[in-house]
Formats: structure tokens, sequence, C-alpha cells
């Protein structure tokens, strides 16, 4: 899910700060009353209108295996994910396991292609 944009935010909490009501502001901009509330909340707390990053660590292999993955994929289309799997350790020594390597593929845009 996608944050809502920093405009959209600013514009809602100065609607508060002109003295709308927080129900007319969340009608007219389509938000719910909790958000509203916690982006006063957030404002009041750290004089911020953006979002939070998202919570968690930074992938570990992600820019690298992107850059190796792409090369892998014009070389052999047609592998399967175990056998992208498999190459990726083989030449880097690092087990992958398929959900990651699916997630990989599906950021660099690649599609799935069937033998003829």
């Amino acid at each position: 899910m996608k944050a809502y944009s920093v405009d959209l935010r600013e514009a809602a909490v100065a609607a508060v700060d002109r003295g709308s009501s927080r129900a007319a502001v969340c009608a007219a901009f389509t938000v719910s009353p909790a958000t509203l509330k916690r982006w006063l909340r957030r404002r009041r707390q750290t004089g911020s209108r953006r979002s939070r990053p998202i919570p968690g660590r930074p992938p570990r292999l992600g820019p690298a295996l992107d850059a190796g993955l792409a090369v892998r994929l014009r070389a052999a289309p047609d592998a399967t994910i175990a056998e992208h799997c498999a190459a990726w350790e083989a030449a880097g020594g690092e087990a992958v396991s398929p959900t990651t390597m699916r997630r990989a593929i599906d950021r660099l845009g690649w599609t799935r292609k069937k033998r003829a």
C-alpha cells in the first residue's frame, strides 16, 4: 500500500488549522478520521508531515542479485526458478530461496516465457 502524498497531508492539516471540522476535512480529502488524527499527532510530536519509512531491514542481496540476474535471464530465458537459484548459488556461492529469486525476477520486469 502506498503512502498518501505529502501534498494531500499538508492540505488536509492546513484545512484543520483554518478551522474546518475534522469530519468535513475527512470527507473533502477522502481520508479516514484515524488517518487525519495520526497526521495531526505526528505533526504535533515531530513537526513533520512525511510518512515514516517502511520498517524492516534492507535487502541483503537486492542490488547484487538484480545486476547478476539480468545477465542470467538473457542467457537462459527458459530456465526455471529452481535452475536460476542453483546457477546463482554456483556462481556466487550464496543460496537464494525460490521466493527471493521470483521477487528479483519480478523487480526486473521479466515475463515468464514458455517453450514453443
